[in-house]
């Protein structure tokens, strides 16, 4: 498992173990009874503030030997630890088991898994600088399946945790340096509530150089404001927030849209009907189209999943109603699509050479 370069969500484990058939009748039903756990939520207290001093509490982070977030591709180099920015990154959702609400610290498997979202995801940003990335009690796969107060209650303690790690980067980091905020689907989850709770109106504010926001639905004008940062609207601009959410074509949101329509912002009003910040990888600004020459590479994993190579000029992107960023064609990048050509799993390495450049640029601006 540590060897492969591999791309993980349960949703398409659920569909080749049930069928397609199976899932088509029962889909829903399935994946819920799979993975939402059936015990009651089990509390726990807050990590003490300064266990995320410590080394091991750190996927990621410029001293750990095999580091995974310095993994890259052919032809590109990682930064010297203790150059650029600090990235701080929150990982993705890895822990599947229905045994508990939230992933114990020490789950081999489930860390093992998000070293390998690693692999894909943060070490788009390893040429600006350091990648940061904790170990937290992620909320389980099955807490996004259902609307129980328990899976409240475990985003919560997941958040608890990252606010944690948080706090020990800054003090690790030093008080000048610039900083680079990323995360992608349950991790953006916490990012957009990390930027409304510590960022939004302090001066930590004037060091970051933008918030990568991915796999996660920003509303325009119920979330944005809370952020304390606007959407990036030029590719040199700092200080601002990209998201997006990967649709092959054609496209069906309509499972993040029920979901997403359902909810409230951050700042307490309904997100019903509101647009979704779209930036546009290719271009780091909100909106418009991009044609595939302009992608500088899509990382497509090896037969054997153990490696990834990239290559340029194959997806184009663009933004379309209501804010999803749609690529053409469905490009062979993987088996883990999700239902309505969802490239969910692969929003970070269809453009991870656009997302390169565009850490780099922002952080040489002034």
């Amino acid at each position: 498992m540590a060897r492969k370069f591999l791309y993980v969500v349960a949703f398409l484990i659920v569909l080749v173990l049930a069928g397609a058939i199976t899932y088509r009748i029962w889909g829903n039903e399935i994946i819920r009874w799979r993975f939402v756990p059936a015990a009651p939520f089990e509390a726990k207290p807050p990590v003490p503030r300064a266990i995320y001093d410590d080394q091991k509490m750190w996927l990621a982070r410029p001293d750990i030997a095999q580091n995974p977030a310095r993994w890259t591709p052919a032809g590109y180099r990682a930064q010297q630890p203790g150059n650029g920015a600090a990235i701080f990154f929150i990982h993705p959702t890895s822990y599947l088991s229905d045994d508990h609400w939230n992933a114990p610290l020490d789950d081999a498997e489930a860390n093992g898994r998000a070293a390998l979202f690693l692999r894909g995801q943060a070490s788009a940003f390893n040429e600006a600088g350091d990648v940061w990335a904790p170990r937290y009690r992620q909320a389980t796969f099955g807490a996004f399946l259902t609307s129980a107060a328990d899976a409240t209650r475990a985003l919560n303690l997941a958040y608890g945790d990252v606010q944690a790690a948080f706090e020990s980067f800054l003090r690790q980091v030093g008080p000048t340096r610039p900083i680079i905020l990323a995360g992608h689907s349950q991790g953006a989850l916490h990012l957009t509530h990390l930027l409304k709770d510590k960022v939004a109106g302090t001066p930590l504010a004037r060091r970051i150089v933008a918030a990568y926001v991915v796999g996660w639905p920003v509303s325009v004008d119920t979330d944005l404001k809370a952020l304390g940062m606007p959407a990036c609207t030029a590719p040199d601009q700092r200080g601002c927030v990209l998201s997006w959410e990967s649709f092959a074509e054609p496209a069906d949101p309509s499972l993040v849209l029920d979901t997403y329509d359902r909810t409230t912002g951050l700042d307490g009003r309904p997100r019903k009907d509101t647009p979704i910040l779209c930036t546009n990888p290719l271009t780091g600004i909100i909106g418009g189209d991009a044609p595939a020459s302009a992608n500088l590479g899509t990382l497509f994993p090896s037969s054997d999943l153990a490696n990834a190579v990239i290559t340029p000029g194959r997806v184009s992107a663009r933004c379309a109603d209501r804010g999803f960023l749609l690529i053409g064609e469905p490009p062979e990048v993987g088996p883990y699509v999700l239902p309505g050509n969802n490239y969910h799993v692969y929003d970070y390495s269809l453009f991870w050479a656009n997302v390169r450049a565009d850490a780099a640029r922002r952080l040489a601006a002034r």
